[in-house]
């Protein structure tokens, strides 16, 4: 008699049902405790920027991997093994230098995991609370978004497939045309970072002595 395969693992306790969305729809790995939080580094990274210089990399063209909203932050999944490209990727598209407001978390990382979300069905979704996205959007002033804000989807993984194939990454795009897509997005994004900043430092008060 052929062995009995084993039923898939059941998560339980804190976050069990999102939990096991996680885990047993898309394969993705989940830490315990509460809040759920996944694991980085190995089916994907994590490139983490300003909402404000996120809605820029939202509408380039073909995109179509997912980014979540936390905290006034916009996290864009990536291909593993994105965060060790990333300074040095910043450093060949001259971005190297500058104090921009961008980080990628890859092995050993951690990201906090945000509810399914299925009102809308497009692939350009936005939750309830997040109208406009990727439109016209106002985060919250600096400062404002508290710690405990939950993590919201806008653009959510589709279980049933393969969402590595959807992520950005340095490998060619299919028919070798144009940038990688990792290139677009940290070129994009770095660029809006430096404008955040600088529209930022503009608004400061001037200091007399």
């Amino acid at each position: 008699m052929a062995p009995v395969a084993p039923l898939p693992r059941r998560a339980s306790g804190p976050g069990g049902g999102l939990r096991r969305w996680y885990e047993d729809e898309l394969g993705w790995a989940t830490v315990p405790g509460s809040p759920v939080r996944l694991v980085t580094g190995v089916r994907f990274d994590v490139l983490d920027v300003p909402a404000e210089a996120g809605v820029a990399a939202l509408r380039l063209p073909a995109a179509r991997s997912p980014v979540a909203l936390h905290g006034g932050r916009m996290r864009f999944l990536v291909a593993a093994g994105s965060a060790d490209e990333l300074p040095g990727l910043l450093e060949w598209l001259e971005w190297g230098g500058l104090e921009l407001d961008l980080a990628a978390v890859g092995t050993g990382g951690r990201m906090e995991a945000p509810p399914p979300w299925r009102g809308g069905g497009g692939r350009e979704a936005a939750p309830p609370g997040h109208a406009g996205v990727p439109g016209p959007f106002r985060p919250s002033p600096a400062g404002r978004a508290g710690p405990r804000e939950a993590a919201v989807w806008l653009r959510p993984p589709e279980p049933g497939g393969e969402v590595e194939v959807s992520l950005p990454a340095l490998s060619a795009p299919t028919g070798g045309r144009g940038a990688p897509d990792l290139v677009r997005l940290v070129d994009t994004v770095a660029g809006e970072c430096h404008r955040v900043r600088l529209l930022r430092a503009c608004a400061q008060p001037l200091a007399f002595s």
